[in-house]
């Protein structure tokens, strides 16, 4: 990240954000990254009658990048029977390693499996300077096959701890049954799903490309960030199974 908070002077800072879907993911997953869409300048401009020109001012831009193993204007998948098009296919000069300045990797189906080409994408923008990886839910599958929880602090879904040790990705630590996000260095991880708005959210609070009033206000407007890192009560995902499949017999 740059060092520095944007003001509201001088040329207008464009914060470029890669939304990398592989294969498929989770609807809620992806659709965090609006978050960092409604701190935008775009749309501060759309609200423009509902805040003063100098918040407009403040906020700056945010292009949103849809990155796939599909070609551009074709469809990704997402639960919900749900799809998006594709801005870009990852071999794109435009998204290429330098070019972005955050990546945000949306939890897939924990099985799927992937192009090494487009793992090694992964791998080479987590090594670039200046670029922030986030991943929400089973998105630390793919950042674990990039090789990007190699000696870090990680979380992942807290249904999927054990599959996640398994895999041998040499994490430092998994923490995701205890914290809904954590940071190490450049690597942001969530927990499952909707942990991924709180994690977006710390994240937009300490980055230097989101000025603080923006945050806060959007935060605040449209109810997000304000759950506690950790969280407050025990997982009882193998209890409620364990119910469920009683009740089926």
């Amino acid at each position: 990240m740059a060092d520095t908070k944007t003001s509201g002077t001088g040329d207008k800072h464009t914060v470029r954000v890669g939304v990398f879907i592989p294969a498929d993911c989770q609807l809620l997953d992806a659709a965090s990254v609006d978050i960092m869409g409604s701190m935008s300048h775009e749309y501060m401009s759309m609200i423009s009658q509902l805040v003063p020109q100098a918040v407009i001012d403040l906020a700056p831009h945010v292009h949103i990048h849809y990155i796939g193993s599909v070609r551009a204007g074709e469809h990704i998948k997402l639960t919900s029977n749900e799809r998006i098009v594709a801005t870009n296919h990852y071999s794109d000069a435009e998204v290429a390693p330098g070019k972005l300045d955050v990546v945000l990797v949306p939890g897939p189906d924990p099985f799927n499996k992937y192009e090494e080409a487009a793992i090694e994408w992964l791998r080479t923008q987590g090594n670039t300077q200046g670029v922030d990886i986030l991943s929400v839910c089973s998105g630390i599958l793919i950042c674990g096959e990039a090789g990007l929880l190699k000696g870090r602090s990680a979380c992942g879904p807290r249904g999927l701890q054990d599959m996640i040790k398994s895999k041998g990705f040499g994490e430092k630590a998994l923490v995701g049954h205890k914290f809904r996000w954590i940071q190490d260095g450049n690597f942001w991880s969530s927990g499952g799903v909707t942990n991924g708005n709180d994690l977006v959210a710390a994240y937009c609070r300490a980055s230097p490309h989101f000025p603080n009033p923006i945050v806060e206000m959007i935060c605040e407007s449209i109810d997000v960030g304000d759950r506690a890192q950790e969280y407050g009560k025990e997982m009882m995902w193998q209890e409620n199974i364990a119910k469920l499949a009683e009740t089926a017999l």
